[in-house]
């Protein structure tokens, strides 16, 4: 045991010279000093500072050192006192200075705290430097980036005016890149990309021609690199615009015969995709070129080595065609929002020398910088009908006269609005793209309730909703219901529906017959489920000489509907309510025999007999009356004549 503990013990090395036994020593030596001291080991300090921290030294006089220290110390203690407040031309300075710092560290630049990049870009107010171009920059690539990334089909009327109102003229570098990225990230969103594209292109042509071109080098990048993926949605790309004629379609003939020329599996495959996406436009547009790319397709489908699935997708392909691509329209209907006169198509070589402008996708300082903003607001308010904007006008400066004129000016510019109806037009158009872009009733009566109608306009909703219920092939509920409920929101739509049914009920024979019968379900749904009151019945005379064929036959799908939505039981009782049967005079006559035989004779033969028993009463009991008012009048009675 002894042996084993004295094992485990580290004994100290003996000094040169003498030997280790293992055996028990009598006397433990300690071994030398390290002649290296530990960089762990703290070193005792010297006598005079322990003795000074002892309270040994305090009274005598700091040294030359001590004193620079205090000195030091003393000035960085005073120094808030005594520094002067920052003027705004050093604060802006200052704050340049630190922008510029964090935009030019490693990696292009660094991660800043919102709250802390807003205080800095607030400091930065100087058009004209760089630093605040630079600021502008980077918002509008994030703005351009986000308006892209969130578009889809239900929005792009409301994303692009938003796009416009970014300067596209010098973001045009960023636009095409951030379109081509998203595009590339989900190829089945091409068709929408392609739409906003061409709407861009009809203002502003060079944004287009610049996008065309970068495609097809892109295509060109990736057909010499065997690069299958960009090659697909390059060619997907260039084939809606060449749908929405951004791009002519001789670069996709091309596109088809390079790929074509020497077959391949991948080759074939990205020409048949190419082909489904452009088949029907180049049929209506050129037809020989549609002609020579199906003989090339059935010339390799013949005689080339390809894969069964290639060949398999060719003859897809061609059941495509003979089916005139019914499952892959040239463009949607939701998607077809540029007129064709409007259209600006650019022609671009495949083998052309094509610049693609990459400098203006990296910042670059512009000594005209305001000249060309504002030159870009007037392009801005010229596109979306907007007035100039002054916002950076001196309301001190000018003259009495400069700013009657400027009233004047005002004045005749509203003139000619009003006159052209541009403000109506603009807000039916805001209405009727709501209402056919909604999924349910309910979200179409929350987004209309955020239109903005301007006052004395609001009777156009009722109106424009009742024109898109005429306009569809048959009747929708959707319609009704979104009437019904903007009826018992509130009084004022109760009131302007009861106004619309009274003049749609006027001039009803300007109507055909499909769209006078969802006319006529729309209000009597609005009746059946009181969206609007039943007094408004009074309107109509069911007469012979005040009644139309259009008239009668508006009544009858009125009633009709009516009768299948209520039951002819509680529609009776409706009829007969004291409370409202004087609005029903006019539908029910009882002034004139002839009238109410016309009446009775109407209603029998529509099948809704049961409501003029009360007419028949009337009659049956009518030579009584008469008598008795012969009587009364001392008059003889016609038979008592005879």
């Amino acid at each position: 045991m002894a042996a084993v503990l004295s094992s485990a013990v580290r004994l100290p090395t003996p000094p040169p010279g003498e030997t280790y036994s293992p055996g028990p020593s009598t006397a433990r030596k300690r071994s030398p000093p390290s002649r290296s001291p530990s960089p762990r080991r703290r070193r005792s300090p010297p006598r005079q500072d322990r003795d000074a921290r002892n309270g040994h030294g305090e009274d005598r006089e700091p040294d030359e050192r001590e004193r620079m220290l205090q000195a030091r110390f003393k000035s960085r203690e005073e120094e808030p006192t005594i520094r002067k407040p920052m003027t705004d031309e050093e604060k802006q300075a200052s704050a340049k200075a630190e922008y510029e710092k964090l935009l030019t560290m490693r990696s292009g630049g660094t991660y800043i705290p919102p709250a802390r990049l807003r205080a800095l870009q607030s400091q930065i107010t100087d058009k004209t430097s760089k630093e605040y171009q630079r600021m502008a920059w980077e918002a509008l690539k994030k703005s351009i980036n986000g308006l892209i990334n969130k578009i889809n089909v239900s929005n792009i009327k409301y994303i692009v005016p938003e796009l416009f109102s970014e300067n596209l003229v010098r973001g045009r570098g960023l636009f095409c890149r951030s379109i081509m990225k998203a595009q590339a990230a989900s190829l089945p969103f091409t068709p929408i990309y392609a739409a906003m594209a061409a709407i861009v292109n009809t203002k502003l042509p060079q944004v287009g021609e610049l996008l065309l071109q970068r495609l097809v080098v892109q295509f060109r990048k990736g057909f010499k690199r065997n690069d299958k993926a960009v090659c697909v949605s390059s060619t997907t790309f260039i084939a809606h615009l060449c749908n929405q004629q951004v791009a002519h379609e001789t670069v996709v003939a091309q596109i088809l015969l390079l790929l074509l020329h020497k077959p391949t599996d991948d080759s074939v495959e990205i020409a048949v995709g190419l082909t489904r996406e452009v088949g029907q436009h180049l049929e209506e547009m050129s037809q020989p070129i549609a002609l020579a790319v199906f003989d090339q397709f059935r010339n390799i489908l013949h005689e080339a080595d390809i894969d069964k699935r290639v060949q398999y997708m060719i003859e897809v392909l061609f059941q495509v065609r003979k089916d005139k691509y019914k499952d892959n329209p040239a463009i949607k209907d939701e998607l077809d929002l540029v007129e064709e006169e409007d259209q600006i198509t650019h022609q671009i070589d495949l083998d052309d020398e094509i610049n693609t402008q990459d400098s203006l996708n990296i910042f670059k300082f512009d000594a005209g910088y305001e000249a060309h903003e504002e030159a870009y607001r007037n392009l801005r308010a010229e596109i979306l009908g907007e007035g100039s904007d002054d916002d950076e006008e001196d309301g001190d400066s000018g003259s009495d006269d400069s700013s009657e004129a400027s009233d004047d000016e005002q004045t005749k510019q509203m003139e000619i609005k009003d006159q052209t109806n541009t403000d109506l037009v603009n807000l039916r158009r805001t209405i009727y793209l709501t209402i056919m872009s909604s999924l349910n009733f309910e979200e179409a009566v929350h987004k209309l309730m955020k239109v903005n109608l301007p006052q004395g306009q609001e009777h156009e909703l009722p109106s424009m909703l009742v024109e898109c219920c005429s306009q569809e092939k048959t009747y929708s509920k959707f319609f009704g219901l979104i009437g019904e409920r903007f009826a018992k929101l509130n009084r004022l739509w109760t009131d302007l529906f009861e106004q619309s049914f009274a003049k749609y009920y006027d001039t009803i024979h300007r109507y055909e017959t499909n769209r006078l019968r969802n006319i006529a379900r729309f209000f009597g749904h609005m009746f059946s489920n009181d969206g609007i009151g039943w007094h408004c019945l009074s309107v109509i005379h069911l007469n012979e000489e005040e009644t139309t064929s259009s008239s009668r036959i508006f009544i009858k799908i009125l009633v009709q509907d009516l009768a299948e939505a209520m039951g002819v039981p509680k529609l009776k009782e409706r009829f007969q309510d004291e409370m409202i049967k004087p609005s029903f005079t006019g539908l029910f006559p009882m002034d004139e025999p002839r009238n109410t035989r016309f009446s009775i004779n109407y209603f029998t033969s529509i099948g809704m007999g049961a409501l003029t028993e009360e007419m028949r009463e009337h009659l049956k009991n009518l030579p009584n009356q008469h008598h008795l008012l012969c009587q009364l009048q001392g008059t003889p009675h016609p038979i008592q004549r005879a």
